[in-house]
C-alpha cells in the first residue's frame, strides 16, 4: 500500500504516478542469486587506488598492502585450468598444489572503516574473469545454498579463484555452521577467501568486530585465515555535516511526484510489506528504483522488525538509492534496548547507511 496523495491535493508532477515497493512481490530464480554474486553498484568502480586512508590511522594504508599482494597471489591458476564450467559448475577442476600460507584473509574492524570497500577492491584486483570470482553478503550466500541445494553449491563455487562474503553473521549459530562447513569444501577445492563480519550478541566490544570471535565460530577454517585489523571511525561520518533533519509529508510526496523512478510509501505499511518478502528478494524488490520516499517514519516496534529493515538498508546503500523521509529522525529508529543488545552493531550500521542515503536525498526537494 503506498501513501495517499489525492487527498492532500497532490497530482502527478513528472508525469506519472510514484512506485510503490508495498505493491512488489519480487520472485528471484536461482540463476541471478548466482550471476549477481559480484559487487554491488555502489561498489562496482571502486579499487584500491580510490580508497583514501585516514591519515591518522595507519592500518589502513597496511591494509591496502596486505591485500593488494594477496590479490596478486591468487594469479596462480586453479580454476582456470578446469575451463569454464557453467552456471553450475559442472566439470572437474584441475587441483592445484596450495600455496603455503592462509589462503584466507579476515578483514577486522568497525562500521564505516571501509571494508567493504576493500573487499570489492579484493575482488577486483585478482586477477581472474569475473564468473571465476563470487562476492556477497553472508545472508546472499546462505540464499544461495537454499535455492540450489548444498552440494550444487560446493559445485557451483569450487571452480572459482576466490569467494568474498561480507558482513559474515555470526549471530545465528546454525547459518554459521552451515556456512564454515561450505567454505571449508571450498578451501579444500582450492578456493581463497576474504571475510568480514558482525559480532556476537553480547560481544558489544567499542564499536569494532571481533577476531577472536570470528575465528573461534569457523572453528576448524580458522588456519586459513589471517586477521587483517582496520582501525577508524565512520567514513561515512568523517567531517561531514549531520543527517539532514526529516520532511514534512508535504515536500516527501512532491519530491516523489516529482522524480522519475521514485517510490512513495507509508513507512508502517512499508514495515508489513516487509515481513511478507524474504530478505532474499529484497535486493530485487529495489530494482530500477531512483529514489525511495517515505513517510510517516516511525520507531521499529519489535526486533524482528529492525531486522528486515537492516537488510532493506543494506541494499539500498549497496544500489546507491537516496532515502528522503518524513517523521522521525533516522537515528531514533531503534530503542535504547535495541541500540544496547546483541544486534547492535547491524543497528548502527543501518543508521549510518540511512543517514548517508538521506544526506544523497537532500537535493531532491526543491526550495
Amino acid at each position: 500500500m503506498s501513501t495517499s496523495t489525492s487527498s492532500a491535493g497532490f497530482g502527478p508532477i513528472a508525469g506519472a504516478t510514484p512506485l510503490s515497493l508495498c505493491a512488489r512481490e519480487p520472485r528471484v530464480p536461482a540463476d541471478r542469486l548466482v550471476a549477481e554474486m559480484v559487487p554491488p553498484p555502489r561498489f562496482d568502480s571502486v579499487r584500491f587506488a580510490t580508497y583514501v586512508p585516514d591519515p591518522n590511522q595507519p592500518s589502513q594504508p597496511e591494509a591496502v598492502r596486505v591485500l593488494s599482494a594477496f590479490a596478486a597471489g591468487l594469479g596462480a591458476p586453479h580454476a582456470a585450468k578446469a575451463g569454464r564450467r557453467g552456471l553450475f559448475g559442472f566439470g572437474k577442476a584441475a587441483r592445484q598444489a596450495a600455496p603455503a600460507g592462509p589462503r584466507g584473509v579476515y578483514l577486522d574492524g568497525g562500521y564505516g572503516v571501509g571494508k567493504t570497500h576493500l573487499l570489492a577492491s579484493l575482488w577486483h584486483a585478482t586477477p581472474a574473469e569475473p564468473e571465476l570470482k563470487a562476492f556477497g553478503t553472508f545472508v546472499e550466500l546462505t540464499n544461495l545454498v537454499g535455492a540450489l541445494g548444498f552440494q550444487q553449491t560446493v559445485r557451483t563455487l569450487s571452480g572459482h579463484r576466490l569467494l568474498c562474503i561480507d558482513e559474515f553473521e555470526l549471530d545465528d549459530p546454525g547459518d554459521t555452521v552451515l556456512v564454515s562447513t561450505l567454505l571449508g569444501k571450498l578451501v579444500d577445492a582450492g578456493v581463497a577467501l576474504a571475510a568480514t563480519s558482525n559480532t556476537l550478541p553480547g560481544k558489544l566490544g567499542e564499536g569494532r568486530f571481533a577476531a577472536a570471535d570470528f575465528l573461534r565460530e569457523i572453528q576448524g577454517l580458522s588456519a586459513h585465515f589471517r586477521p587483517l585489523r582496520i582501525d577508524g571511525e565512520d567514513y561515512r561520518h568523517r567531517g561531514l555535516p549531520e543527517a539532514p533533519s526529516p520532511f514534512s509529508d508535504e515536500q516527501v510526496t512532491k519530491a516523489a511526484y516529482a522524480t522519475e523512478g521514485a517510490s512513495l510509501d507509508d513507512f508502517p505499511h512499508l514495515l508489513d510489506h516487509l515481513a511478507r518478502v524474504h530478505p532474499s528478494r529484497y535486493g530485487a524488490l529495489t530494482d530500477d528504483l531512483r529514489a525511495v520516499c517515505l513517510t510517516d517514519v516511525k520507531p521499529i516496534p519489535d526486533q524482528s522488525t529492525a531486522l528486515r529493515l537492516v537488510v532493506l538498508a543494506d541494499r539500498l546503500y549497496d544500489r546507491e538509492v537516496p532515502v528522503l523521509a518524513s517523521g522521525l529522525p533516522f537515528d531514533r529508529l531503534f530503542s535504547e534496548e535495541m541500540l544496547n543488545g546483541g544486534y547492535r552493531k547491524k543497528y548502527f550500521r543501518a543508521i549510518s547507511r540511512l543517514t548517508a542515503l538521506a544526506r544523497d536525498a537532500k537535493g531532491l526537494v526543491k526550495e
